[in-house]
């Protein structure tokens, strides 16, 4: 039985991998999908490349798989190498997108494979809490109302938590950025064995969507 992760970087890939090992499922590779097209309707965009460096610290083999990103047609690199590495259960940190929830499940359905999504309909406050008392997980890009350049590379935690319940109020932001208003990527966990240190990065900003870009990174141990 081969489980695989389809593993962003991101806050929920990171926390759905957390969860599952948690139950004593062997987890043995991370797919990261690099797509060529920054509004991937499916897939993460910013700072994937450092996927690797998150997999070293969790000890979990890894790999990249290339898309161009097209609509609909995503799914099919993905799919490929699914049944290349002869994965039998996929884990991914959906929470509420229907329109990814359902892409998942049918190719899962297709494919003989195991959908595990322990995200799936979440309490938002919950994770958001979780991720400010157990993870160091920051913003790496904003697009949407109320959401502006600040949010670039900040950490996750109460401070940030109070603001996005205000503009949830004020905007109707999706407090877990489902949808891609935001999205993020994850210093430390629970089950890293050592850090990523940023050492350089870039912000790039446009007026009114922006991302915040890891230029160079280290792993250090954790004392």
């Amino acid at each position: 039985m081969v489980v695989a992760g389809l593993y962003s970087g991101g806050k929920d890939s990171t926390l759905a991998l957390h969860r599952i090992i948690g139950t004593g499922i062997e987890v043995g590779l991370l797919l990261t999908i690099e797509s060529k097209n920054r509004n991937s309707y499916m897939f993460h965009y910013p700072n994937t490349n450092w996927t690797a460096l998150q997999a070293e610290a969790l000890g979990i083999k890894h790999k990249f798989v290339q898309t161009e990103g097209k609509k609909e047609e995503e799914l099919k690199d993905l799919e490929k190498a699914l049944v290349d590495n002869g994965v039998t259960a996929l884990i991914t940190g959906a929470t509420y997108s229907k329109y990814q929830g359902d892409r998942i499940a049918d190719m899962c359905n297709k494919l003989g494979i195991e959908n595990l999504a322990p995200l799936w309909h979440i309490e938002p406050l919950d994770e958001l809490r979780e991720l400010d008392r157990d993870f160091d997980a920051i913003v790496t890009s904003v697009s949407a109302e109320g959401l502006d350049k600040s949010f670039l590379g900040e950490r996750i935690d109460q401070g940030m938590i109070d603001r996005l319940v205000l503009l949830n109020k004020r905007y109707g932001i999706n407090l877990l950025f489902e949808g891609g208003e935001a999205e993020s990527f994850v210093l430390d966990a629970p089950l890293f064995r050592k850090w990523i240190k940023v050492n350089k990065s870039h912000i790039e900003w446009n007026g009114t969507s922006g991302a915040y870009f890891i230029d160079d990174a280290e792993l250090v141990g954790k004392k």
